[in-house]
């Protein structure tokens, strides 16, 4: 189980400040969350070191890049076959995250394609696998709440501390 990490209301303005603000410099979120610069570089490197901060680069929409088929694919693998289907759905350039699962199925993918037809390639070299029992697939119509992790940071946030008395 992974360790609960406590985040307080400054970690997770700072994290919000890079979210509404991705090209801004270090600088300019230290003054939008109003602490001083090197408290936003100690915090920032702390988050990342801990692995709660895992990139900057830039969120890619694959509908817009092109890939407008998403679909969920669950997978019931042979036992013991884990990581051998890792290894094959990382080979897929298709599979944009896949998580062993508790349930019916073993794995859950999403994935991403520019077609029907591409989608059902996909699917068809998933199936291919012989680690692979049986899949079941849905086809994603559309996203009604997209990725975000802010609002359960705000909900779980540590109330007051880490901020200095006179940058409340």
């Amino acid at each position: 189980m992974a360790e609960k990490r406590i985040l307080d209301t400054l970690d997770v303005a700072l994290l919000d400040a890079l979210r509404e603000h991705p090209r801004a410099g270090l600088l300019e979120i230290a003054r939008i969350v109003g602490v001083a610069r090197a408290t936003a570089t100690a915090r920032l490197q702390r988050l990342e070191e801990a692995g709660v901060v895992t990139g900057f680069g830039p969120d890619v929409d694959v509908a817009a890049a092109g890939f407008g088929v998403q679909a969920f694919v669950t997978l019931e693998i042979a036992q013991g076959a884990l990581e051998e289907v890792h290894a094959e759905l990382a080979a897929i350039p298709g599979i944009l995250e896949a998580h062993a699962t508790t349930g019916s199925g073993d794995v859950l993918c999403r994935v991403a394609a520019s077609s029907h037809e591409a989608l059902q390639q996909i699917l068809v070299e998933l199936n291919r696998s012989p680690s692979v029992v049986r899949s079941t697939s849905v086809v994603a119509l559309s996203c009604v709440v997209p990725w975000r992790t802010l609002p359960l940071l705000r909900s779980e946030a540590v109330s007051g501390s880490g901020r200095a008395p006179g940058y409340r």
